[in-house]
């Protein structure tokens, strides 16, 4: 298994242990390749929850952008409670299991499609 195959299996681990949910591996592996070279870098990696710069960056980037949808409150109110599943303590809040579930939220899988 190469260094992908390994980062995709800490972060399903983390959406089973942490989030409690059982992932799709095949989304989860499509969400995690969309993240590109941010995977390997310690930084850009991990989703820095407490900036609201880095929250904004989510929504616009992500959301906005990746998943095409239209910009209004309820993107910042998914990106909470995607964060609250997630743990507001979890010092590792990785980048593709926080898509992962922002994806599901919405249901926007077809984007991966």
């Amino acid at each position: 298994m190469g260094k992908r195959d390994d980062l995709i299996a800490k972060y399903a681990d983390d959406l089973r242990n942490k989030c409690g949910m059982t992932p799709d591996m095949d989304l989860l592996t499509k969400v995690t390749i969309g993240c590109g070279p941010a995977i390997y870098n310690a930084d850009a990696e991990t989703v820095a929850a407490t900036q609201e710069s880095e929250l904004e960056t989510v929504k616009n980037n992500f959301l906005i952008k990746k998943l095409g949808l239209a910009d209004s409150p309820a993107l910042m109110e998914a990106i909470n409670s995607v964060l609250d599943t997630y743990g507001r303590s979890e010092r590792n809040k990785y980048r593709p299991v926080v898509y992962y579930m922002l994806t599901k939220h919405f249901g926007k899988e077809s984007v991966y499609g």
